[in-house]
């Protein structure tokens, strides 16, 4: 059966989904806000998405574009994803909906910057990703990591 990905809506149904996953915090937390203080509607759109296995959310994703005018990764500057919060509940690993999730990412043709977390580089670089190597002046990550589409004349900033 193949993996399906959807944009997670942005509701108490998905926030309460997202409890169950370790890194939980303030993004859900401002979405939350957002909620109570009723300036969204239930189908706006989230950064998020996700995968389900029934009714269950499972893994899912939070997916930013970032403008290139803020780019510090590439050369020459370029418009890129950022990758954040990728989390398969525990007993979902190893099934591939990890690596679904970041082939979707891909499937946007944009360079991609994440930070591995909780020793999850070798699921990265599996994934293609290459280490950034040099200091960056803002980086909030520790461990910050870049995938380049194959046809990109792009390359990372050393």
């Amino acid at each position: 059966m193949a993996i399906q990905i959807e944009r997670l809506k942005v509701n108490y149904k998905t926030l309460e989904d997202f409890k169950r996953f370790k890194e939980y915090g303030l993004q859900e937390l401002s979405m939350l806000e957002e909620l109570e203080q009723n300036i969204i509607e239930n189908d706006s759109d989230s950064p998020f998405y996700g995968i389900y296995v029934g009714h269950k959310l499972v893994a899912r994703m939070s997916l930013y574009r970032v403008n290139k005018q803020y780019d510090q990764y590439f050369d020459p500057p370029q418009d890129y994803l950022e990758l954040w919060k990728l989390e398969v509940l525990p007993d979902y690993q190893n099934k591939g909906y990890g690596k679904a999730l970041v082939d979707f990412a891909k499937n946007f043709g944009l360079p991609i910057k994440t930070n591995a977390r909780m020793q999850s580089k070798g699921f990265w670089e599996k994934q293609g990703f290459i280490p950034v190597h040099y200091n960056v002046e803002r980086d909030f990550g520790e461990n910050p990591l870049v995938w380049l589409p194959e046809d990109a004349t792009i390359q990372v900033k050393h």
